[in-house]
């Protein structure tokens, strides 16, 4: 079962490249300015390491606005699962 913390966003690993479009990275830093952050975005917890993999633009948002932290729905999950992610 996921739960939904705030993680550092120092802490979370992206390990794959992903292109953002920035006019939609631009729309989500004005709603997030206005009235915050309205979907977490998903992390694998591997043996106490975050790793994302989805919300590319929701967490380049939070990176360009200079917040240090982002609302993540955290999923634990061994090794093997992560392996799977980054076939």
């Amino acid at each position: 079962m996921a739960q939904i913390r705030e993680i550092p966003l120092a802490q979370i690993r992206r390990p794959l490249p992903r292109q953002t479009d920035p006019d939609k990275v631009l729309a989500l830093m004005a709603s997030i300015d206005e009235i915050g952050l309205q979907e977490p975005i998903e992390v694998l917890e591997v043996e106490g390491e975050y790793y994302g993999f989805s919300g590319c633009h929701r967490y380049e948002a939070f990176t360009r606005l200079g917040k240090e932290r982002i609302p993540c729905r955290v999923r634990k999950a061994p090794r093997a699962v992560l392996k799977l992610h980054l076939a």
